[in-house]
């Protein structure tokens, strides 16, 4: 009997896509799914031939869906003229293999769709990897579905005894050996960020991290904020690189602002294992924003997703500011409300129109404020080395030259704040005034 062979890849790339229903989930919620799950096929290039929402009350072993679906899903996408069909629930790779052995065409899942979506983005190296482990730990337990023509066993030689090893083993073996390296890599990278982070905490600058659901608007931000000439696109997930600039809040103080990659509904875990390392950035971050999409209809599920998320990764308790970005295409005005009322301390704004920028920065202030003290105080001449640390902090907001040396007024990280009582001495308010009428002040 001859070999199967594999299946060959879509040409006109036409997908029929299928939603599911589970007990306990609405209608609006599984459309909500099947309408993504449309726009991450379109990111990938493919045309939406059609696509179906089934009622599934427990899932079929064989197919996923029954017997009877199974049919009904395969006549309509030979009708539309389907290439493929696309699950937006996870299939098992025995299910994968049944419906590709028996509807003819090729079957892909969610997982499979947003993995190829991170392929096409990854940019840097240690996405590139992360992405390259993603895809082998999917791939692994499916191997079978992609090697099937190559099963016949090698034939052992001097120092093998039995039939030998099967083409199926030896690339089981490889992909196993291929996951070990790159965790080997992903470690190294991981050091290498860990030491640019400890150089970060040394100089006591508290670390921002933007957060949201995928295509919120978080890069927008950064570079509203920062300038960082972010790649800022309407599609998903067009961030997979952690980004991070320095801001210079209007009263002097500095904080550092970190882009981090959107999140989605069922995101697999081996995803977020294998983008730990990226996504961590948050679970480091002194503080959150966590940016919403308020013109989305799925607005609080996106809300819902990205707690989930940041649970798993150890963020769930991070002090955390929530920004409601495009404001102004918001039409569902009790959905607004139902936002504002689950948090009512959020900031309403659009970013693209500059709304509500202000008072993201004003509560910014407020925050590092509160992890610094304001400090009057005078250093001699010998000492000035105090006065260049504090520069290289952004910490000093005046500073008035006199013959006994420098008087300064400056938001002190908690961090630094003995090292200033030891080596100054600490003027009042009406002492540092007294000083700043006689001499020239300079602003920071």
């Amino acid at each position: 009997m001859a070999a199967q062979t594999e299946l060959e890849p879509p040409k006109s790339k036409r997908a029929y896509l299928v939603g599911l229903r589970r007990d306990g989930e609405t209608e609006e919620f599984a459309a909500g799914l099947l309408e993504e799950l449309r726009e991450l096929v379109q990111n990938i290039g493919f045309e939406v031939a059609g696509s179906m929402c089934v009622n599934l009350r427990e899932p079929n072993p064989r197919y996923l869906v029954g017997a009877g679906k199974f049919s009904e899903i395969r006549r309509e996408a030979k009708k539309l003229k389907a290439d493929c069909i696309v699950f937006d629930d996870a299939i098992t790779p025995a299910q994968q293999r049944n419906w590709e052995r028996d509807s003819r065409k090729c079957v892909i899942d969610r997982q499979e769709v947003i993995l190829e979506i991170f392929a096409r983005r990854a940019i840097t190296k240690e996405a590139r990897l992360q992405v390259e482990l993603a895809r082998l730990v999917y791939s692994l337990p499916r191997l079978k579905r992609a090697w099937t023509h190559l099963s016949r066993q090698r034939g052992g030689g001097i120092t093998q005894r039995g039939a030998g090893e099967s083409q199926l083993e030896t690339d089981r073996r490889r992909v196993v050996e291929r996951i070990c390296r790159l965790k080997k890599e992903i470690e190294e990278v991981k050091k290498i960020r860990a030491t640019q982070r400890k150089k970060r905490e040394r100089n006591d600058i508290p670390v921002v991290a933007i957060v949201g659901y995928t295509n919120a608007g978080k890069s927008s931000l950064m570079n509203c904020l920062s300038g960082a000439g972010v790649l800022a696109q309407d599609k998903l997930f067009a961030t997979l690189d952690p980004t991070t600039r320095e801001l210079k809040l209007p009263g002097g103080a500095r904080v550092l602002i970190t882009d981090t990659v959107g999140f989605v509904r069922r995101l697999p875990h081996n995803f977020i294992d294998a983008f730990k390392s990226t996504l961590e950035e948050a679970a480091v971050a002194d503080l959150l924003i966590n940016v919403v999409d308020a013109s989305s209809p799925d607005a609080p599920l996106h809300v819902k997703t990205t707690k989930e998320v940041l649970s798993q990764l150890g963020a769930g308790q991070k002090p955390c500011i929530t920004l409601l970005n495009k404001i102004d295409a918001a039409k569902d005005e009790f959905l607004l409300h139902s936002l504002k009322f689950d948090c009512p301390d959020c900031i309403e704004a659009s970013v693209k129109n500059s709304v509500g920028i202000g008072e993201l920065l004003r509560r910014l202030e407020d925050f590092a404020a509160r992890r610094s003290k304001i400090m009057n105080f005078l250093v001699r001449h010998d000492n000035y080395r105090l006065v260049n640390l504090l520069s290289e902090l952004g910490a000093i907001r005046k500073k008035a030259y006199c013959p006994e040396g420098v008087a300064i007024c400056a938001c002190v990280p908690a961090k630094f704040a003995a090292a200033v009582e030891a080596g100054s001495k600490i003027l009042s308010e009406a002492d540092f005034a007294q000083i700043a009428e006689k001499e020239l002040v300079f602003t920071a």
